[in-house]
């Protein structure tokens, strides 16, 4: 398995033969404007430009979009990703508006989704905690089972919250992806984990390693790549805990379970 970071939360996984693309946000740097009761009311999204050349990001065997917010499927991702490829979405309402925009072959993620040999396990998912449930509106993750594989999840737009914890205890993940950069409007609090939350991870699953991405990608970010590595430090987890660059890649083997950074 190899977890490539491209920006934000979307992610290349390559896994069991297949390549996967995990919530395209592929707009060039500055296209859209920041958004609105955040801070860095300044500067335009995405913050930074992609790590690498789009035609090698879209080069997959299929797409998962976790929901369907910007800064995860976006305009630039609906023009360059080929209207043939495999598209995964967590409801019937995301498949529709993803149908209409011109994919051909669009699947609901459930509990025992089927890619090739590779079993795919919709997760829940809580975009923050209190009222701001109401506008961030529903959102998942996904668990990929392998025989050969480390068993990965990708908790997606989430925050530390119970049903996070139950994932964990069902799957025994390896390897978790968080969507770390604890972004936040001006009032609501935490819309997806940040140092807390990730320790919280950590804690229920003390044996896997913990991959920290949608950081520092869009304005309304607030936990950096220095803080986080400072406070995994701190906490004594930091071989636990990894936080990488944009265009940053990690190998991980079932047998061994050894990380290899790229």
């Amino acid at each position: 398995m190899k977890i490539t970071q491209i920006r934000n939360a979307t992610i290349i996984i390559q896994y069991a033969g297949k390549t996967f693309l995990v919530d395209p946000f592929l707009a060039d740097q500055g296209a859209y404007p920041p958004f609105p009761n955040s801070v860095r009311q300044d500067q335009m999204n995405p913050l930074v430009g992609l790590p690498l050349p789009i035609e090698q990001i879209v080069d997959v065997d299929a797409v998962i979009v976790t929901h369907l917010h910007l800064d995860h499927y976006d305009e630039a991702a609906i023009q360059r990703l080929p209207q043939g490829i495999k598209m995964f979405v967590q409801n019937e309402a995301d498949a529709a508006k993803v149908a209409e925009d011109g994919f051909e072959h669009t699947e609901v993620l459930k509990q025992d989704t089927t890619f090739g040999d590779i079993q795919l396990v919709k997760t829940k998912g809580e975009h923050g905690r209190g009222e701001i449930l109401n506008l961030a509106g529903v959102v998942c993750g996904v668990v990929f089972k392998h025989p050969d594989e480390p068993t990965l999840y990708v908790a997606g737009d989430t925050v530390w919250y119970e049903e996070v914890g139950q994932t964990i205890r069902t799957h025994r993940p390896d390897v978790i992806v968080v969507n770390g950069g604890d972004n936040q409007f001006l009032q609501g609090g935490s819309l997806v984990m940040g140092k807390d939350d990730i320790l919280e991870v950590h804690k229920a699953a003390p044996e896997a390693t913990i991959v920290s991405v949608h950081m520092e990608a869009v304005n309304h970010w607030t936990l950096s790549r220095a803080e986080l590595k400072a406070f995994v430090q701190e906490k004594n987890i930091a071989s636990q805990v990894l936080v990488p660059n944009d265009g940053e890649s990690y190998t991980f083997e079932r047998a061994v379970m050894n990380c290899e950074q790229a």
